[in-house]
């Protein structure tokens, strides 16, 4: 009969307690004397229902629920949802590992990388935030007004209150028990969740605002979606608009989220309401960065690569190669190599012929010359085809 009133729990049963509310001004109390007249209507209960809440104060049911459900949105929703993002980028890392593409250090022309390193990168920052985000451990504790168990010791003085209360939250609840609080579990491994799920939010704002600025560049072109508009006047529009919705959404999520790692863990004295009203926004900040998830995962899924376009911009950059070309000539001890390069190139355009003429007058080995002139904006990409390969394939 108790367990029906969870699996059969309606509307009308919720406005009962609603109802009851009006007067005790109290929800958890409400809910008290809703279960306790219920269980009064079946005699075998109704000498039992002043256990009903029995030495509980109302954050022992609190505390215990929102744990509850915070491990179950944590475990069932949201890993799942990085995951699939996880998934998403580490293909496109091992599709693109190879693919090169001009670096963009301070927007400026750059040593080039590859599309699928860079990609890489972010599938390896976002690792570490999702594992960081499933170790974090939910605590609960069922300990009293105070946390010192003092009305279960009122009622049997002789009974190990502490064990049977572990017994309950760890083998019942399947949540981890806090021996130490005060009314209220203090809510440090909330506020822990809460920042792991803020940097990987934060890891994808970067990575939205990076995917925004490749399209700008023409590196990545959006597939248009049929009936789609870009913009009410200009016909020709295909916005970005998925990782703007991305960005916007993981921002609302982390302004909720940092307050809420701010503000939980503190309580005057032993207790007062406000981790009560915040905490009713969790879903909200949680609820914004799923939208986030979606949408980012919805722009991945209508990008494709340039090559052109992304070929184009690195023979247009032979300036890049001064870097390797003054490292050779530090390593064979040609006195001034980087100041060379730079009156060389800096600030200018610089051709093939150009860098070749100057390769050409090296006092440096012969094989080393050749390695050089060999050397282009497209080859010079060091391990990045590697390192993508192997962050798309992450061993364990």
């Amino acid at each position: 009969m108790l367990r029906s009133l969870v699996v059969r729990f309606s509307e009308a049963d919720s406005q009962a307690i609603k109802d009851i509310e009006r007067t005790t001004n109290h929800d958890v109390k409400a809910v008290e004397y809703w279960i306790r007249n219920r269980s009064g209507a079946l005699a075998d209960l109704k000498a039992a229902t002043g256990f009903v809440h029995f030495a509980c104060t109302s954050e022992d049911i609190n505390n215990t629920s929102h744990a509850l459900m915070l491990k179950a949105a944590r475990d069932q929703v949201l890993l799942p949802a990085l995951d699939r993002v996880l998934s998403k980028l580490r293909a496109l890392a091992g599709e693109h590992a190879a693919l090169p593409m001009l670096a963009r250090t301070h927007g400026q022309a750059a040593s080039p990388t590859t599309v699928g390193k860079e990609i890489a990168n972010v599938a390896a920052r976002l690792s570490v935030a999702r594992d960081r985000i499933g170790a974090v451990v939910p605590l609960a504790k069922m300990n009293g007004a105070v946390g010192n168990y003092s009305a279960h010791l009122a009622a049997w003085p002789d009974f190990d209150w502490e064990a049977f209360c572990r017994r309950v939250v760890e083998q019942q609840l399947g949540l981890a028990f806090n021996p130490y609080t005060i009314q209220i579990e203090p809510h440090d491994w909330m506020a822990e969740l809460f920042d792991a799920v803020a940097r990987s939010n934060t890891i994808l704002i970067d990575w939205a605002r990076d995917l925004w600025g490749y399209v700008s560049l023409g590196y990545f072109r959006q597939r248009p979606v049929e009936g789609e508009v870009g913009s009410s006047t200009m016909p020709h529009k295909v916005n970005p608009i998925d990782f703007e919705n991305a960005e916007g959404n993981y921002g609302l999520a982390n302004a909720l989220l940092t307050h809420l790692a701010q503000k939980l863990p503190i309580s005057r004295f032993q207790r007062d309401l406000t981790d009560s009203t915040v905490l009713r926004n969790v879903g909200v900040a949680l609820g914004y960065a799923m939208v986030a998830h979606e949408s980012l995962l919805r722009g991945l899924d209508k990008l494709d690569v340039d090559r052109e376009r992304l070929a184009a911009d690195l023979d247009a950059a032979w300036e890049v190669l001064a870097e390797p070309i003054q490292i050779v000539m530090r390593r064979h001890g040609l006195p001034g190599s980087y100041e060379r390069l730079k009156d060389l190139t800096r600030g200018k355009a610089v051709t093939r012929d150009a860098l070749h003429d100057f390769i050409r007058d090296l006092e440096i080995p012969p094989a080393e010359r050749e390695r050089l002139l060999a050397l282009t904006p497209a080859s010079y990409v060091g391990l990045a085809a590697r390192l993508a390969e192997r962050q798309a394939a992450p061993s364990g």
